[in-house]
């Protein structure tokens, strides 16, 4: 699923290490939940400028209900306090805001502060901002998985639009070309896992309460000096054979 070079980023964000922040400085967990909420807007900000134009922010694993039911609320209270407070913002700004992930476990009120930030913002085009709560990849494509027809023709981009549907995400949502994570860990998390086939990585040190535009430009900065073959060789390595220039590549995708 190569992506022409004249689109806009896709750029998929795990943050990362509130609680760690809040440790260090002898606070309560929940105190780093507040200050990252700082740093979404810095994110978000600076996201344009920088060729950004789908930004997919992991806010709440489906895993994240183990934690200690007083964390999951505040971390609740803080995205409806953050809907209700950045709609107007978003809809000024030309921000498209949604979330992707499941709804029926979270608060009616919840979900009705989402409903409306969507349709709010709905006309958005610098910017759609897609916050993962309640979300899992691997649950997306089973759901995926569950809603193909038997008549339908089973590509990459058909299935790609099938996943986006299972989230409640914009089924035309491109596949994802880079991935930060915030505190130092390296790791997924079942995070975006088939839109992220292709995705470059990049992981810094930073805690996320601490990650600001500066950051996201550089990570930005690194991922554009990499070479995205999809499978494929560079034009520098020669005339290589039909097996090699082709082993791993998308079904569709040449070099």
């Amino acid at each position: 699923m190569a992506r022409p070079p004249n689109e806009g980023l896709h750029v998929g964000l795990i943050m990362d290490g509130n609680g760690r922040w809040a440790q260090a400085r002898g606070l309560p967990r929940t105190e780093g939940h507040g200050r990252g909420a700082d740093a979404v807007r810095r994110a978000v900000e600076a996201a344009p400028a920088l060729g950004i134009t789908t930004l997919t922010l992991y806010a709440f694993s489906a895993d994240n209900w183990r934690r200690p039911a007083d964390e999951v609320a505040v971390l609740m209270g803080l995205l409806e306090s953050f809907l209700v407070r950045e709609r107007e913002n978003c809809r000024r700004r030309g921000v498209r805001l949604g979330l992707i992930g499941r709804r029926d476990r979270l608060s009616p009120a919840l979900v009705r502060e989402t409903e409306a930030a969507e349709l709010a913002t709905r006309d958005g085009t610098r910017l759609y901002l897609r916050l993962a709560v309640d979300y899992s990849g691997r649950s997306a494509i089973l759901g995926a998985a569950a809603g193909f027809r038997p008549d339908e023709r089973r590509d990459e981009r058909g299935f790609l639009r099938h996943v986006n549907r299972a989230c409640h995400s914009d089924p035309e949502t491109p596949p994802v070309d880079l991935i930060i994570r915030t505190s130092g860990e390296q790791r997924l998390s079942d995070f975006l896992l088939f839109e992220s086939a292709y995705a470059e990585l990049v992981f810094v040190d930073t805690l996320w309460p601490d990650f600001g535009g500066e950051d996201l430009r550089r990570a930005v900065e690194a991922f554009r000096r990499r070479e995205r073959r999809y499978g494929g060789l560079s034009a520098s390595s020669g005339n290589p054979s039909a097996e090699s220039a082709t082993a791993g590549c998308p079904p569709g995708q040449r070099v």
